[in-house]
């Protein structure tokens, strides 16, 4: 008996001999939040009444992108998506830079960019690759301009509405200083997913998940003049990063353009760093598409069905321990008039809004709201936009409209910050 205890001793003394050099391993781990993201969604087939914007397939290409992001720091890391691809991505290079304009990098800052220790990456169907540490060190919003050169790939990681351009060249051309724009032009983005910078500390992150107001539609391209956008320039100062997790045509309930906010609030937003505030402005999709040319087999949504959608988020943000901020829904009165998309607006659906965002105001279910609705609506005519505030199509706001959106988010003191 005293051999065999003494015996287990030496096994157990032996064990932490072992594990001993491994625990030494262990290092502290540097701030890293995510500073920038577009969330990627399936691609849609033929028969869905807007075209993709993109070619399904590509072959011997560099595609150059270029995104600004909110905080700034020591170095960079690139998250590369081949979510809802179906086989494997192969990204032969792939470069980072500061832009100077759409058609050139400032070469003294061009980065290459490896993936555990090696200049190329080969990511599954369904997964991501995270960059290694990029020695480039960027301040707060500065615009980056991202190059991967692709052998040949099904597009994948898309994200249909980037609000900047998408610019294409044959073969290698990753570190080319200068790209000439052309007809291969995207309004599109591939593959790109994320930005996250080194800090010196931990930085808190406000994520924004909607749909295509969200997402910047009737802002002005390559201008980054989302609502989104124009918090993070009134955030930045304060050291808080703005992830813009809209999508246009999302909704809350259903998958349509992009899977529903329900279905992806856990990668989109409580996936990310350091969330400490989500601002949610989702609705106006799952209103206005049934009966019309996106769903016009789909019966009516309820606001109570709408309710209990947004409950559910709530909960999810309780457990997260993330503070969450209910916006009402602007007005769409007229919208899409005389385009092929015509049939958001009825007075029925009206009535569903209203009666929503009487819900969202009083309930005190949220742990602030934002008014958006009372902000951006015409004082004489209540269900339209604001003529002032109005990108044309009475259902996106233009640069000043979401100018207007962010500054009062942030007077309001919603954000909890």
């Amino acid at each position: 008996m005293m051999i065999a205890r003494w015996m287990a001793g030496v096994a157990l003394a032996s064990c932490a001999a072992v594990l001993q050099p491994a625990a030494a391993q262990v290092h502290e781990a540097p701030h890293w939040v995510t500073t920038w993201m577009a969330a990627p969604q399936p691609l849609w087939g033929p028969d869905f009444i807007l075209p993709l914007g993109a070619p399904t397939r590509l072959s011997n290409q560099t595609l150059r992108q270029h995104l600004r992001i909110s905080v700034g720091g020591e170095r960079l890391r690139l998250v590369i998506s081949n979510e809802h691809g179906t086989e494997p991505l192969h990204v032969a290079a792939a470069g980072v830079a500061v832009s100077r304009s759409t058609q050139h990098i400032d070469p003294a800052t061009d980065r290459p960019v490896w993936f555990a220790g090696q200049r190329q990456t080969t990511v599954a169907p369904g997964a991501r690759a995270v960059s290694d540490p990029i020695d480039l060190r960027v301040t707060d919003r500065t615009r980056l301009a991202v190059s991967l050169f692709i052998p040949s790939a099904a597009l994948a990681g898309f994200h249909f509405d980037a609000r900047d351009t998408l610019l294409s060249a044959p073969g290698n051309a990753v570190h080319r200083p200068h790209w000439d724009t052309g007809a291969g032009d995207l309004a599109t983005r591939a593959f790109v997913a994320a930005v996250s910078v080194e800090r010196p500390r931990a930085t808190a992150a406000v994520v924004a998940l909607g749909d295509s107001i969200t997402d910047g539609n009737g802002s002005t391209p390559s201008a980054d003049r989302r609502w989104p956008d124009a918090l993070a320039d009134r955030l930045a100062a304060r050291g808080v990063a703005v992830l813009n997790a809209g999508i246009s045509g999302n909704r809350l309930l259903r998958d349509g353009m992009g899977h529903s906010g329900l279905a992806r609030v856990a990668r989109d937003v409580f996936g990310q760093r350091e969330v400490r505030t989500l601002v949610v402005l989702l609705g106006t999709n799952d209103i206005g598409w049934p009966g019309g040319p996106f769903a016009p087999d789909e019966p009516a949504v309820t606001p109570q069905e709408l309710i209990d959608g947004l409950r559910q988020l709530i909960a999810q943000a309780r457990m997260q321990r993330v503070r969450i901020v209910g916006a009402t829904l602007p007005p769409f009165e007229g919208a899409l008039e005389g385009t092929p998309l015509e049939g958001h607006h009825s007075p029925a659906k009206d009535a569903t809004r209203q009666a929503l965002n009487r819900w969202i105001r009083a309930s005190r279910e949220f742990d602030a709201v934002v008014d958006f609705d009372h902000l951006l609506r015409d004082p004489a005519r209540p269900s339209r936009l604001a003529s002032r505030y109005d990108s044309g199509d009475h259902l996106h706001p233009n640069d000043a409209g979401y100018r207007a959106m962010a500054e009062l988010l942030d007077r309001s003191g919603a954000l909890g910050l």
